[in-house]
């Protein structure tokens, strides 16, 4: 899994359903990647990515911290 290189547009609710899908180790990569990109190109599909990823990993932070609290959470974790 890989950034989108060869699209200037994206399917933004595609992209976030595959980084759900995407465990930690390869969503951290996928955000590192997207990032390098920005730095050599500030296409708008790269720094969608990047802010997509983000999103995702402050979502999955949001939701352990919130399992200490709420046991229920746990079933909305990959």
């Amino acid at each position: 899994m890989g950034t989108e290189f060869d699209q200037d547009e994206i399917d933004v609710a595609k992209l976030r359903e595959r980084l759900r899908q995407m465990n930690d180790t390869e969503l951290r990569s996928f955000g590192r990647d997207a990032l390098y990109m920005t730095s050599e190109t500030r296409r708008e599909s790269f720094v969608i990515q990047v802010e997509e990823a983000r999103t995702e990993l402050k979502r999955r932070n949001e939701l352990r911290r919130s399992k200490t609290k709420n046991p229920a959470a746990r079933q909305l974790l990959p």
